[in-house]
């Protein structure tokens, strides 16, 4: 896949003769990039400024460094992470979630429903709770939910009336059963009693909606899924902290037409790691990426000279080729190529068509060393 960044890259960049050459040219490398991120086409930006919820940004600094490259690859679950609003904004704690952005190919590994606790309610008597039982309900039809038969429980557990804060539920099931029927997606209901079920009135818990509440408190839907792609098989790991590079808002792009002097000088040069500036401003993506800026994607170019040092991390076939290669002993055969022998992944924040946050992870985007194969 980094392969595919670099030639891309390339082509967009390319100076060609005619204008309309230069730009169908950069469309066609554009396109072919989003390709690479598994999309067809960009998605519009919002189109108002909003704020990413606060749980997606910490989300993606946990998992990934300022360039996006990820730093531990056994966080997330999954490849995907994606944010949904409630779309009723009512008071009577009935939420519905809108997820037809979810791809057909996306396996639904892990739904949560995120409350914001506020403080409760102060209560008058000598019965006063310090606890309270929230349940979470799949509405099965519309009309009357609050009867049994109309309603299938999902959570529930006793939760404290002393403090506020966000509040996690478990509730896979019915978002499987949404993703398969869309039709069959009626919402959620989320009941408050006491800690024996008992009916409180009025309860003395609540969760903020998304009425007349920050932004940063709305009623969430976290969806961790995986839509099935993978790198190649080269080693994958986190990028080292020591190592992460710092990404200026500028990096030199290797320029093509060089002189023939300095592309063989490139060729006696010893096989080791370049920088490679992407940056989505340039490219015309800041619109709907939240983060990262850019990244470094890296690219191995230099010589593979006999005999192979330790230092040239190579491979048991590449110091075979080699000597065969210097020796003569067989014809055609050429020296081993400098080529990425590790590659990093790297994690995009970013709003859908729907102006949903996205945390998506994708392989092989970073050549973490070079080494001659």
């Amino acid at each position: 896949m980094l392969g595919t960044v670099l030639l891309l890259l390339a082509l967009a960049k390319m100076a060609c003769p005619s204008p309309a050459s230069v730009a169908s040219r950069r469309a066609e490398a554009l396109k072919k990039l989003l390709e690479v991120f598994g999309m067809e086409d960009p998605p519009a930006p919002p189109t108002h400024f909003k704020q990413p919820p606060q749980y997606m940004v910490d989300l993606f600094n946990t998992v990934a460094n300022a360039d996006g490259v990820t730093k531990n690859p056994d966080i997330l679950e999954g490849n995907t992470v994606r944010s949904f609003l409630d779309k009723t904004h009512s008071e009577d704690m009935r939420f519905l979630f809108v997820l037809s952005s979810v791809a057909k190919n996306e396996k639904i590994l892990t739904a949560e429903l995120h409350l914001f606790r506020l403080w409760p309610r102060v209560t008058d008597g000598p019965k006063r709770h310090h606890f309270c039982q929230v349940s979470v309900y799949q509405v099965l039809e519309k009309d009357k939910p609050d009867t049994p038969e109309r309603k299938k429980l999902l959570a529930a557990r006793l939760v404290s009336l002393q403090t506020s804060g966000w509040e996690v539920f478990a509730i896979t099931p019915a978002v499987r059963d949404w993703t398969e029927d869309e039709s069959s997606n009626q919402g959620l209901l989320v009941t408050v009693q006491g800690p024996e079920g008992s009916p409180l009135d009025p309860p003395p818990l609540q969760f903020a909606s998304g009425r007349g509440h920050h932004e940063s408190k709305k009623p969430m839907l976290v969806l961790f899924t995986d839509d099935g792609r993978r790198g190649a098989s080269l080693p994958t790991a986190g990028f080292p902290v020591s190592q992460a590079p710092d990404l200026p808002a500028k990096m030199p792009v290797p320029k093509l037409g060089r002189s023939r002097s300095t592309r063989s000088l490139d060729r006696l040069r010893p096989c080791q790691r370049h920088p490679l500036s992407v940056d989505f401003e340039e490219i015309g993506w800041s619109g709907w990426i939240i983060s990262p800026r850019g990244y470094n994607a890296f690219h191995c170019k230099g010589s593979c000279p006999f005999p192979l040092g330790e230092n040239m991390r190579p491979t048991n076939h590449a110091t075979v080729q080699s000597i065969i290669n210097a020796l003569k002993l067989s014809e055609g055969v050429s020296s081993p190529c400098c080529v990425p022998d590790k590659l990093y992944s790297i994690n995009l924040l970013y709003f859908d068509d729907d102006e949903n946050v996205v945390l998506k992870q994708y392989d092989d985007m970073v050549a973490g060393s070079c080494g001659c194969h």
